[in-house]
């Protein structure tokens, strides 16, 4: 039988000391805090994406009326010019012969391109005026139609409607005593349509020869810029009248577009 140890080892036991009450409610107020902060940012980013797209809502709906809202001379300038619209890179200008008063897209468009248009798009108006180039060799046809689709419709009519090569011609706007008199339908020799998805409008032009020459075979524009092309609206450089005005016209619809945006923002 061992002996007694007389310098018996004392085995101590660690006890864990309780924290301290207000470190624990320090602790669970970081925590809240924490979670609220957190809670809160994604609140706000939700609602300031929320807002976002509201006001883009707002300015896109609005922008359905700058046919009425902006002065003539703002949706189509008497005076237009672009550094490098010619062919070459030339330098063109344009002077405005007539502006149409609003009216029904059919009109403006005549029915073939209405067709074509018209059951995706809707129309809330449309509006159209002449240019002859400064030489008055040639005459172009602007228009924008103003239309009811929303941004998804009118991005999926750009979509099935790609480049508007295959469109059917729109329709001149002939004045008397004007180098746009004897624009007709036989004069139309080149076109082009753009379908935008920042504002509910359609922009179209088409061009012909200022001494009202008949065409027998119209050429889409992108086709009569191309390089190459030795067509008589090729080497006119009709393709860059069309080009050129349709260009011009967009930019300025669409920079009255993204005001609105700004407004809403």
């Amino acid at each position: 039988m061992p002996e007694d140890d007389p310098h018996p080892t004392l085995l101590l036991r660690v006890v864990a000391s309780r924290p301290h009450p207000l470190r624990v409610a320090a602790v669970v107020i970081a925590l809240v805090l924490g979670a609220g902060l957190l809670g809160g940012a994604a609140a706000g980013a939700w609602l300031t994406g929320d807002s976002a797209a509201s006001a883009a809502r707002a300015a896109f709906d609005d922008s359905r009326s700058l046919w009425r809202d902006l002065p003539v001379d703002e949706l189509f300038p008497p005076e237009l010019t672009s550094e490098g619209a010619g062919p070459g890179g030339a330098e063109r200008r344009w002077l405005r012969v007539a502006v149409a008063p609003d009216e029904d897209c059919l009109t403006a468009v005549g029915p073939a391109l209405a067709e074509v248009l018209l059951p995706t798009a809707g129309c809330e108006r449309a509006v159209r005026a002449s240019y002859v180039d400064d030489t008055v060799s040639s005459v172009t046809t602007v228009g924008m139609v103003f239309t009811k689709a929303d941004a998804p419709a009118m991005e999926a009519l750009r979509a099935s409607f790609g480049t508007g090569e295959g469109a059917p011609l729109p329709l001149t706007l002939a004045a008397p005593g004007t180098a746009a008199e004897g624009f007709g339908a036989e004069q139309r020799a080149t076109w082009t349509v753009r379908v935008l998805t920042d504002a509910p409008v359609i922009v179209y032009t088409v061009s012909g020869f200022a001494d009202a020459r008949v065409v027998d075979s119209p050429q889409p524009a992108t086709e009569a810029v191309a390089e190459g092309q030795d067509t008589a609206v090729a080497l006119a450089g009709l393709g860059h009248e069309a080009m050129g005005l349709a260009d011009q016209v967009e930019r300025s619809i669409r920079q009255a577009a993204a005001r609105l945006t700004e407004d809403h923002g």
